[in-house]
């Protein structure tokens, strides 16, 4: 018998077809554009959620990014301190703005945004724009040391929440400590619209409203209210379409869902891996609760065992896995940008970690048959 293919992440609808009634209602209205009910009620859901004071609904958590920078007043030669350890959209709309990324290194702890790093950032960069932290593979960032150091430098915050919708740290959701947060909805993502993003904003609601309006503002092609075609500003097409966004109000219903589910995939790799000699975990702690977006586990340099070892074992048996992303700094497009280096984490993390398959329509078979394969290399 075949052995049906295992994915990383992929898409994962509602079985109670929650999305095809928003995108049915869409349809029998003949609402297909980027604007309607579906979108307004999205925003309003999301920013509910997670507890932010208002939210846009855009084309892709990259555009969510480029709109907080240009909302937070980026522009050209403002340095801009990224996580170095994330995928390349997290800096690519610094780039964009024709602003200066300088790229600060993780910590074992959290595998985000080291707060040493950062503060030796800022004693470097003092008039810094903005600060970007990344919660990695849906797992926090230390928000609390990094608000703290940031309102000392008077310097804005732009959460990359890309991949932590669903993520609570001391309380409060990931994208909502910061000025602004990004959200993503690609495929792979813990639920999805296909493509899409959200940009909520957390200043005080007046403030918030007033920033958000400009950011549909720019995203609508900076059109103004006059009878003619009217442009004052540069503007983008980086609005969510309704019928997209009918899909994210389905997927919504069953966020919490893919939350548990996700955590128990982790919590089965930590059962079923753990006593492996060389293998460790992305770090998960306590007192918070970790979306697992991905589960990625760190293989020990004296392993025998590699990395790569187990990533074509998995391969030949049909099985998605990845490395974890490759540092900015390590990115031949951004060579020349500054890097505030902190022990090397974000190299050591990339050079032996793998994620694992983290897909949520997995069953314990899959998983036992991941784990088997994984198990047989220590054999």
């Amino acid at each position: 018998m075949d052995m049906a293919h295992i994915y990383l992440a992929s898409p994962h609808m509602s079985a109670e077809g929650y999305e095809q009634e928003y995108i049915k209602e869409a349809f029998d209205t003949n609402w297909i554009a980027p604007l309607g009910k579906n979108v307004n009620e999205f925003e309003k859901e999301l920013a509910s959620y997670v507890g932010a004071s208002d939210a846009a609904a855009l084309s892709s958590g990259t555009s969510a990014i480029h709109l907080a920078l240009k909302a937070a007043g980026v522009q050209q030669g403002d340095v801009v301190i990224c996580q170095d350890l994330t995928f390349s959209a997290t800096v690519n709309p610094v780039a964009y703005e024709k602003a200066v990324p300088v790229f600060v290194d993780s910590d074992y702890e959290t595998w985000d945004m080291s707060p040493e790093a950062l503060e030796d950032a800022l004693k470097k960069y003092p008039n810094a724009k903005a600060v970007m932290p990344v919660h990695l593979y849906g797992n926090p960032a230390n928000m609390d040391r990094i608000m703290e150091i940031c309102q000392r430098y008077g310097v804005p915050v732009i959460e990359d929440a890309a991949e932590s919708l669903g993520t609570i740290y001391h309380g409060k959701y990931t994208g909502t400590f910061g000025d602004y947060g990004a959200f993503s909805f690609n495929g792979n993502k813990i639920i999805t619209t296909s493509g899409g993003g959200m940009l909520v904003c957390n200043l005080e609601e007046e403030k918030a409203k007033e920033r958000i309006a400009k950011v549909r503002f720019w995203a609508t092609q900076a059109r103004e209210p006059a009878r003619h075609y009217e442009h004052k500003e540069i503007g983008y097409n980086y609005r969510m379409s309704n019928i997209l966004a009918g899909i994210g109000r389905g997927q919504m219903k069953v966020l919490e869902q893919r939350v548990e589910q996700k955590r128990k995939i982790f919590a089965y790799y930590q059962e079923h891996l753990g006593d492996l000699e060389g293998i460790s975990f992305m770090p998960v702690h306590e007192d918070e609760r970790a979306n697992c977006w991905l589960s990625v586990i760190q293989i020990a340099e004296d392993c025998p065992v590699k990395p790569l070892d187990v990533m074509a074992a998995l391969e030949q048996g049909d099985v998605e896995s990845r490395p974890v992303w490759k540092p900015m700094h390590l990115q031949p497009v951004f060579a020349g940008c500054d890097y505030i280096d902190h022990g090397g984490v974000a190299e050591t993390l990339f050079n032996r970690g793998v994620c694992l398959p983290s897909d949520t329509k997995m069953t314990e078979a899959d998983l036992e048959r991941v784990c088997g394969m994984i198990r047989g290399l220590w054999r």
